[in-house]
C-alpha cells in the first residue's frame, strides 16, 4: 500500500480499536483458583484492569504511529506485530474489567489519538530511535505492571495471571527492540514518557 492507503487503514484501525469490542487471537491466561472478591476488591481490580486497558489502547496507537512512518519495511513489520500482540492484551483487559463489573475508560479516543501522534513523532526521529522508544516504552510498562501485581487483591488470581503474561510479552518486545539495534533515549525523553504515563494512568483509574 502507498502512504495514503496506509493512512486510511490507520483511521479505520483507530475506530475499530476504540469503538468495537476487541477479540483476542490467543486464549486468555485465566486461573482456576479465584477466591471470593468483595465489592471493594472487585472495584479495585476492575479499575486496575481499566488502567491497563487504557495502556494497551495507547501502546497500539504508539506502535502503529511509528509503523506508519518507519523507513525500513522489516521494522514496520516488527512494530505491527507488537501492536497485534497488544490487541490480545486489550481484549483480555476489557473482558476482565467487565467481568468484575467495571468498564473501559471514557477517554479511550483521547488516549489513542495522543499516543498515535507521539508514535509518529518517535518514528520520524529515525528507525534506531524508534526501536529505542519501543524498548523504553515496554520497560516502563513492565514496571507499571509490577506495581499493579502488588496492588491486586490476593483473591483475584485471574487478573494476576493476565498481568503476568502481559508483563512477559512486554519484556520480550523490549528485548527484541534492543536486538534490532534500538538506540537508548536521552534521559529527559524517558522522564517525559514517565510523566505522560502517570497522567494517563491516574486519570484512567477514575475515568
Amino acid at each position: 500500500m502507498d502512504f495514503l492507503d496506509r493512512l486510511l487503514n490507520e483511521a479505520d484501525k483507530a475506530l475499530r480499536t476504540v469503538e468495537a469490542k476487541p477479540r483476542a487471537r490467543q486464549q486468555r491466561p485465566d486461573a482456576d483458583d479465584d477466591g471470593e472478591l468483595d465489592a471493594d476488591a472487585s472495584q479495585l481490580s476492575a479499575r486496575l484492569m481499566r488502567v491497563n486497558h487504557s495502556g494497551e489502547i495507547a501502546a497500539q496507537a504508539l506502535y502503529r504511529g511509528q509503523a506508519l512512518v518507519a523507513r525500513d519495511a522489516a521494522l514496520r513489520r516488527e512494530l505491527l506485530q507488537a501492536a497485534d500482540d497488544e490487541h490480545d492484551h486489550l481484549a483480555w483487559c476489557q473482558d476482565r474489567a467487565e467481568e468484575l463489573g467495571g468498564r473501559t475508560s471514557v477517554l479511550a479516543p483521547l488516549w489513542y489519538a495522543g499516543s498515535f501522534a507521539i508514535g509518529v513523532t518517535a518514528g520520524l526521529a529515525g528507525d534506531r530511535y524508534s526501536l529505542g522508544f519501543l524498548d523504553e516504552t515496554e520497560q516502563q510498562v513492565a514496571e507499571h505492571l509490577d506495581g499493579h501485581l502488588q496492588r491486586l487483591p490476593q483473591a483475584d488470581a485471574t487478573s494476576r495471571h493476565i498481568l503476568t503474561r502481559m508483563r512477559a510479552d512486554e519484556l520480550q518486545h523490549a528485548h527484541r527492540a534492543r536486538e534490532l539495534g534500538g538506540k537508548t533515549l536521552p534521559t529527559p525523553v524517558k522522564k517525559g514518557m514517565r510523566l505522560l504515563s502517570k497522567v494517563m494512568t491516574t486519570v484512567s483509574f477514575r475515568l
